[in-house]
């Protein structure tokens, strides 16, 4: 692998590393369907006030996701909007994954 390829690799591996954890994922399929203050992502996921700020923060510097201020309330959106579709293909290799099992499983 050669420099420029290697930038490359570290850079799609940033943007992964940033959707690798379960609340950013869901994050990014609410905002998938519009902009979400972080008032609503914080009672939506549960956590804090500061731990759902650290998880858009990542995304953020990721450039997954965009926001705005207005007012006293801070809005996220999703910038990249295929994300949805990695997602989609995501679990399309679990479903796969879990039908080999059974497979596997049936035949043992």
């Amino acid at each position: 692998m050669n420099q420029k390829e290697k930038e490359r690799y570290e850079e799609l591996a940033k943007i992964l590393k940033a959707l690798a954890h379960p609340s950013r994922i869901f994050v990014v399929e609410k905002l998938a369907k519009g902009e979400r203050c972080v008032c609503e992502l914080v009672e939506m996921i549960g956590d804090d006030f500061s731990t759902v700020s650290k998880h858009l923060a990542l995304l953020k510097n990721a450039g997954l996701v965009a926001s705005e201020k207005r007012g006293n309330n801070v809005y996220y959106s999703l910038r990249i909007k295929c994300l949805n579709q990695l997602l989609n293909c995501v679990e399309k290799a679990l479903l796969e994954n879990a039908h080999r099992q059974l497979r596997v499983i049936k035949r043992g």
